[in-house]
């Protein structure tokens, strides 16, 4: 098959991560691979290295394709994908978030690709955004739902909202859970000792952290308010933060008031690759995100089999079940969040249990050639026309 990607912005990120994967594992099965996409760099990073080092991939980047509505340069890009959807001539577009899938989707079925598939990681529209601008994604979503031929959710969270708000056909939904490259997350043990060393860390250092972007709604002001008086009741535990974000400044001054400038450390922006051993180094990984479709630092910790708790939001505990794979907290509970930290800190037996469920639960679940073959296998049913 011929398949193009289209994806928003080429930056660090879950979606994009899921997307080269995706890419490297079709290349590799032998496809024809294009991935179409906007700006490489952000002030989350890039992952221009990445998508190169997949020998055969073909790359494009689409000056238009930016996050903001714009209705000048959405214009501009709408025409660029048809250019290149002419040129390249797939059988299969996929596309990936939200700008892209709406304008991809327009310029694949107004060419009448045998093949339009759209992947929501995460839905656009939520309770905390601006009343006129959650319509208006609902509007668009509905728009772009009506011109692909299925959506996959890496969810069954994200379709049961979607279908809830009158986006798309029921029929028209599929989950395929977001694939890991799991082999590094479950031998990352060997890492820890060396990697805990080199962040500075004691020997009987309690770590608790983070994976994520720092900016709204991803929890690390909860952090900081919520364990505040834990840590100062435990001198031993430390807050390590994975990632970099427009927020930093502003959580740096959380921190100062809060008096922990000496026990929270942040890395900044760090390479995919580094991942397992980041998570190698920490006791237990707390992701208190207000939203997300898929919380692939939640599975990766679990692969590395970390502790995990986090707040019960959308397709989170699809992942974490309370009691059983990790501990899920209602969201902005402070007072619940940090008493799940001290139970797992205090149960070492029952979080270590839990732990070890979490991984098995994942193994196989969140694997990339997992992924990559059920994406196959939906591209042939909806070219076969036998989807939905």
């Amino acid at each position: 098959m011929k398949i193009m990607h289209i994806s928003t912005r080429l930056i660090l990120g879950g979606s994009q991560e899921n997307t080269l994967i995706s890419c490297r594992g079709q290349v590799a099965s032998g496809h024809e691979v294009m991935l179409v996409h906007g700006p490489i760099y952000g002030p989350e990073g890039s992952m221009q290295v990445d998508a190169e080092a997949i020998e055969g991939l073909v790359r494009v980047e689409s000056p238009g394709m930016v996050r903001q509505v714009n209705p000048i340069s959405d214009a501009r890009c709408l025409k660029h994908l048809g250019r290149v959807i002419d040129s390249w001539k797939p059988d299969v577009v996929h596309t990936h978030s939200s700008k892209a899938g709406i304008l991809g989707r327009q310029a694949a079925w107004s060419r009448k690709v045998p093949a339009v598939v759209h992947t929501i990681h995460g839905l656009p529209f939520h309770p905390y955004q601006n009343f006129v601008a959650r319509k208006l994604y609902i509007a668009c979503e509905r728009h772009a739902a009506a011109r692909c031929h299925a959506i996959v959710t890496v969810a069954d969270a994200m379709a049961d909202q979607a279908i809830a708000r009158g986006i798309g056909r029921k029929t028209q939904y599929r989950t395929i859970y977001s694939g890991m490259e799991t082999a590094p997350l479950l031998e990352s043990g060997t890492l820890r000792v060396e990697t805990r060393e080199q962040l500075g860390f004691a020997p009987d250092d309690l770590v608790i952290g983070t994976v994520s972007r720092l900016s709204d709604l991803k929890g690390h002001e909860d952090l900081v308010r919520g364990l505040s008086p834990l840590m100062k009741q435990r001198p031993r535990i430390r807050l390590l933060w994975v990632g970099d974000g427009w927020l930093r400044k502003n959580l740096e001054q959380e921190i100062r008031s809060a008096g922990l400038e000496d026990r929270v450390m942040i890395t900044g922006l760090v390479d995919p690759g580094r991942i397992p051993a980041m998570i190698s180094a920490m006791d237990m990984l707390v992701h208190p995100s207000y939203r997300e479709g898929l919380p692939r630092a939640v599975v990766q910790a679990m692969l590395c089999g970390r502790p995990v708790v986090a707040y019960d939001v959308d397709g989170t505990p699809e992942a974490c079940i309370d009691g059983s794979t990790g501990r899920l907290v209602s969201p902005g509970d402070l007072n619940g969040l940090s008493s799940a930290v001290e139970q797992v800190i205090d149960n070492r037996e029952a979080s270590d249990r839990m732990a070890r469920m979490a991984r098995e639960h994942c193994m196989t679940r969140f694997d990339a050639a997992v992924m990559v073959r059920q994406l196959e296998t939906l591209y042939g049913e909806v070219l076969a026309g036998e989807f939905p």
